[in-house]
C-alpha cells in the first residue's frame, strides 16, 4: 500500500511539475514588477517608439506563425455515433446448437464417409467451445443454422448484407444524416469479398452520391476495423467539411471449416455474426453532438517476419478443404507485435512520470544487461480510462490483461462482449465500447483505447476522447441484457470448466 501511495505521489508531482512551479515563478515576477516605477514604463514605451521596424517584424512573424499553425494543423475528427448490429433472436446459437451445426456440415459433406469420422474431432470442438468464454446467446448466420446448412455463396452474401444494412439503417436513423451527405466510405470484410464489392453494395442500397470516395478492405483480419478508421481519418484531413462512413464486419458462412485439421477447427468455435457502422465527421459544427474525438491511431505490421506472416493463414488442409490455420507461434507473435505497438503509442499518451521511469529502466538495462531482465511496463491506467481489447478469445484477453497489468474491471467489457456476442472480428471493439456506455461509465474527458490484433501479423490501436458524458445510443445491442453482466460470465465459465474436467475423467 505504501509503495502504491508513493508512486501516486511521484506521478502527481512529476505530471504537475510545471503547475507546481508556476506559483513561485509568478510570485517572483510579480515581486520584480512591483519594484518598477512610472519612469521605467515611460522609458520602455519610448524604446519601442524608436524601434518600430523591429517591433513590426516581430509582430509580423508572430502573426505569420499563428496563421501557419492554424492552416497546417490537422482538423479534428469526430465520432458522431456508431451502431452495432443486433441479429434477430431466432439466430441465437447456443453451444449445443453450434455443435449440431458442425455435425450437420460434416454429415452433408459427401466427400467422406461420416460413419468413419473420428468422434474425437467433435469432442475437441465441444471442449474448445466450453472453454472459449462464449455464452449461449451468441448469433450464427441463417444459412448455417438452416437444416441442412446452406454453405453457399448466396447464403454468404445474404448474411453480410443483413449485417451491413441492419447496422447502417440504425445509424442513419439515430443520427438523422442523409446518406447522400456521405463523402467517404470504407468497408472492411476479411473473408468475403464478392464482385461487385461490399462498398458498391452500400452505395447501391442507400443511393450514395456518385463522387463518393469508396474503399473496400479485404483479407486484413480482425484488426481491419482500426485500419479502416485510420484510412478514414487520413481522408478526412484531405477532404474538408464532409462525413466518412466506416463499416466493419466479417462473414461466417464463407469462412466455416469442414475438415479434420484441429488447428483450423479453432476458429469455427470462436467467430460469430456481428458488425458495426461508424459515422465520422470533420465538420466543426458536429463537435457539439458527437460522442468522441479521435486522439491517436497507431498501426504496427510485423509481416516482414516469416513467423508473423504465417501464424494466421488461410490455406488448404490435407484433403483440400479451405480453412484458417492458427500456428503455435501465434501467442509469441501477438505479444511481440503488441510491444512494438505500445512502444509507438506510449510516448503519445503516457504522462511524463511514466515516460521518465521507462527511460531510466531503458538506460539501466543497456548498462546492466545481466541484472535487469525486463523493461519497465508503464501503467497505462494513468493515461487511459477504458480498454477495448479485441475479443479474439479467452486466452487473448487473459494475455493482454497480464501484459498490460490490467484489473478485472478493465477487461470486463472484452469478456462480456466475448460471452454475449462471441468473436465478431473487427467489429468486436465497438460492441465493447457500447458496453462501457451502457454501464454509464463513459464520462466527459475519459479516454478509451481500442486494441485490435489480426493476421499479417498486425496490432492496431485507436484512442478516443469522450466529448461529453456518453449515453448509449438508441437500439444499443446491450439494452436488453446489460443488467446481467458481468456476474453471469463467472458462473458460466466455472460450469464449462466442470464439464471439461468431467469429460477428461
Amino acid at each position: 500500500m505504501t509503495s502504491v501511495n508513493a508512486k501516486l505521489l511521484y506521478h502527481y508531482v512529476l505530471t504537475n511539475f510545471f503547475n507546481l512551479c508556476l506559483f513561485p515563478l509568478t510570485a517572483f515576477v510579480a515581486g520584480k514588477a512591483s519594484r518598477h516605477t512610472t519612469n521605467d514604463l515611460h522609458n520602455f514605451f519610448s524604446y519601442l517608439q524608436h524601434n518600430l521596424i523591429t517591433v513590426a517584424i516581430l509582430f509580423a512573424f508572430t502573426v505569420f506563425g499563428f496563421v501557419l499553425y492554424m492552416v497546417t494543423r490537422p482538423k479534428p475528427v469526430y465520432l458522431v455515433d456508431y451502431s452495432c448490429y443486433l441479429p434477430p433472436p431466432h439466430l441465437r446459437a447456443s453451444v449445443s446448437r453450434v455443435m449440431d451445426v458442425f455435425y450437420q456440415i460434416r454429415k452433408a459433406d459427401t466427400s467422406r464417409n461420416v460413419a468413419c469420422d473420428d468422434p474425437s474431432s467433435l469432442d475437441f470442438l465441444r471442449k474448445i467451445q466450453e472453454r472459449s468464454g462464449l455464452g449461449d446467446e451468441t448469433y450464427g448466420p441463417e444459412g448455417l443454422l438452416h437444416v441442412p446448412p446452406r454453405k453457399t455463396f448466396a447464403a454468404a452474401r445474404e448474411e453480410t448484407e443483413q449485417v451491413i444494412i441492419g447496422a447502417l439503417e440504425n445509424l442513419f436513423q439515430n443520427t438523422k444524416v442523409n446518406p447522400r451527405e456521405i463523402g467517404i466510405l470504407v468497408v472492411n470484410s476479411s473473408m468475403f469479398n464478392p464482385t461487385p464489392s461490399l462498398s458498391a453494395m452500400v452505395v447501391n442500397t442507400f443511393k450514395l452520391r456518385s463522387n463518393i470516395k469508396s474503399f473496400n478492405l479485404g483479407g486484413m483480419g480482425c484488426s481491419a476495423g482500426v485500419i479502416a478508421i485510420d484510412l478514414a481519418k487520413d481522408l478526412l484531413h484531405v477532404h474538408k467539411n464532409t462525413y466518412a462512413l466506416v463499416v466493419s464486419t466479417e462473414n461466417i458462412t464463407q469462412g466455416i471449416y469442414a475438415g479434420e485439421n484441429r488447428s483450423m477447427m479453432v476458429s469455427n468455435c470462436l467467430f460469430r455474426v456481428g458488425g458495426a457502422a461508424i459515422l465520422l465527421s470533420n465538420k466543426p459544427r458536429d463537435r457539439r453532438r458527437s460522442k468522441y474525438k479521435l486522439a491517436h491511431t497507431v498501426r504496427t505490421h510485423t509481416g516482414a517476419d516469416d513467423k508473423s506472416f504465417r501464424c494466421v493463414q488461410q490455406e488448404d488442409d490435407e484433403s483440400g478443404k479451405i480453412g484458417v490455420c492458427l500456428s503455435k507461434d501465434i501467442t509469441n507473435v501477438a505479444g511481440t507485435t503488441l510491444k512494438k505497438n505500445i512502444a509507438t503509442l506510449g510516448p503519445l499518451i503516457l504522462p511524463l512520470s511514466e515516460k521518465f521511469l521507462f527511460f531510466v529502466t531503458f538506460v539501466a538495462k543497456k548498462l546492466l544487461k545481466d541484472r535487469i531482465k525486463h523493461y519497465y511496463v508503464p501503467d497505462f491506467k494513468l493515461a487511459i480510462d477504458h480498454f477495448c481489447i479485441h475479443a479474439g478469445g479467452r486466452a487473448v484477453i487473459d494475455e493482454l490483461e497480464k501484459s498490460l497489468g490490467l484489473s478485472p474491471i478493465d477487461v470486463e467489457a472484452s469478456r462480456s462482449t466475448l460471452h454475449r456476442f462471441g468473436n465478431t472480428s473487427s467489429s468486436s471493439i465497438w460492441y465493447e465500447l457500447a458496453y462501457i456506455e451502457a454501464k454509464g461509465r463513459m464520462k466527459k474527458g475519459n479516454k478509451a483505447w481500442q486494441i485490435a490484433l489480426g493476421s499479417g501479423f498486425k496490432c492496431n490501436s485507436a484512442v478516443w476522447v469522450a466529448l461529453r458524458n456518453v449515453k448509449p445510443s438508441a437500439n444499443s445491442p446491450w439494452q436488453h441484457c446489460i443488467d446481467r453482466y458481468p456476474a453471469k460470465i463467472d458462473s458460466d465459465l466455472s460450469k464449462s470448466e466442470t464439464h471439461v474436467k468431467n469429460g477428461r475423467s
